[in-house]
């Protein structure tokens, strides 16, 4: 009977198709407030170094060190091109998903990392401290765009451009550069 049953369920996934397709706005919302509720530890645990301007500067700087490399310097993906090509995207960390998770369920992400989004863990690299002054930066983040773009990718842009240039390519017509190899 449970061969029926399995075979029964095996044929209607394999009618209905097994495609991928964008989450639609319902997915998301459960998928979220999973991720919220049970999924991500720590959401009872209080941050406990009081929130200093000093502590929020440390924050920003283990941040610059490890994260700006994927949420850029401000938190918010200013100048990752590929923040949004990412799947799922890379979080923009002044959003009302991740502002609304509690300092223990932030400090968990950064030490535990979430899995199959591309956020790395730190445990074992950053200090408890540096974590708790890393989740005072994010709640205080500065200004969309305050910060430019992260160093790295405006060196390759530069770079690209200088590689056009020394081939003597004009850039007015020129058609979107691909790289093969």
């Amino acid at each position: 009977m449970k061969f029926l049953q399995a075979s029964a369920i095996l044929a209607a996934i394999a009618i209905c198709g097994c495609k991928a397709t964008t989450p639609g706005k319902t997915e998301n919302t459960m998928v979220n407030e999973v991720k919220h509720a049970v999924t991500i530890g720590g959401k009872d645990v209080k941050n406990p170094i009081p929130y200093t301007e000093d502590a929020a500067k440390e924050g920003s700087e283990h941040f610059q060190h490890h994260c700006q490399i994927c949420h850029g310097l401000d938190g918010q993906n200013t100048g990752v091109p590929f923040a949004a090509k990412m799947d799922p995207p890379v979080a923009d960390l002044s959003s009302k998903d991740v502002q609304e998770y509690a300092d223990g369920q932030l400090k968990w992400i950064i030490e535990n990392g979430v899995g199959p989004s591309g956020m790395p863990g730190w445990k074992g690299i950053l200090s408890d401290e540096e974590m708790w002054n890393m989740v005072h930066y994010i709640r205080h983040l500065p200004a969309k765009g305050s910060l430019g773009a992260p160093e790295i990718y405006k060196e390759e842009a530069e770079e690209h451009e200088h590689m056009h240039d020394a081939a003597g390519h004009d850039h007015k017509d020129a058609k979107p550069h691909t790289h093969k190899h």
